[in-house]
């Protein structure tokens, strides 16, 4: 696992929880409401029963396929897992402010969590890297994505599809997609979106089809 660049603190410098503390707290929470066992955890996520005590305990290194993993395997959305913020009021998130959250070839920071009438959406600032693709399993809820600087590839469900700056796409995100860097590095705004009553009963969401091959 890549570790978080924190090198094992539980806070960040403006004394907000850091994302391994929220992690810590916010998945025992989620277990509990669901009655697993560590053992039955590991089994659907297939993340191994110790690495998922050290991410209880608040020692473990979290990366984005973990959170992804434990987020498809609990049903519940990613901010579920990582969020901390009140609600309502003037937010204003500074980028020093927020952890880099990284994967094999993305990396991610956790911005805001919307919540307006049966929705949730959260909002991140997502780095594509040159180095590797970045592959999902699938996860709950639809994806999308703006793209602001850079080349970007995007396949869903065997489509594929190239995005420059300005240029949108979003897609049902239980399908395995793929994220590939064509211009490194790849700035773009990534928002999650979830229906309360839909997100955790496993169907595909139907609010948008998949994108148009290339």
């Amino acid at each position: 696992m890549d570790a978080l660049p924190n090198g094992g603190t539980t806070a960040t410098d403006d004394g907000q929880p850091s994302i391994r503390d929220m992690l810590a707290v916010n998945l025992r929470a989620a277990r509990a409401a669901r009655g697993l066992s560590l053992s039955e955890l590991s089994r659907r996520s297939g993340i191994g029963k110790a690495t998922l005590s050290q991410l209880e305990a608040g020692t473990g290194n979290p990366t984005i396929e973990t959170v992804f993993s434990l987020s498809r395997a609990l049903e519940v959305a990613i901010s579920d897992l990582l969020d901390h913020r009140p609600r309502g009021g003037l937010t204003v998130v500074r980028a020093a402010d927020v952890e880099v959250l990284r994967g094999e070839g993305v990396d991610l920071r956790p911005l805001r969590r919307i919540e307006a009438e049966n929705s949730v959406f959260e909002v991140y600032d997502q780095v594509v890297r040159g180095d590797a693709p970045q592959r999902s399993q699938g996860h709950v809820g639809v994806e999308h994505t703006v793209v602001q600087a850079g080349g970007l590839r995007v396949e869903v469900g065997g489509r594929t599809v190239d995005l420059g700056p300005g240029d949108y796409v979003a897609f049902d995100a239980r399908e395995p997609h793929t994220y590939t860097a064509l211009a490194a590095p790849v700035h773009s705004v990534l928002l999650l979106q979830y229906r309360d009553g839909e997100r955790l009963d496993g169907r595909p969401h139907p609010l948008t089809a998949p994108p148009r091959e290339t």
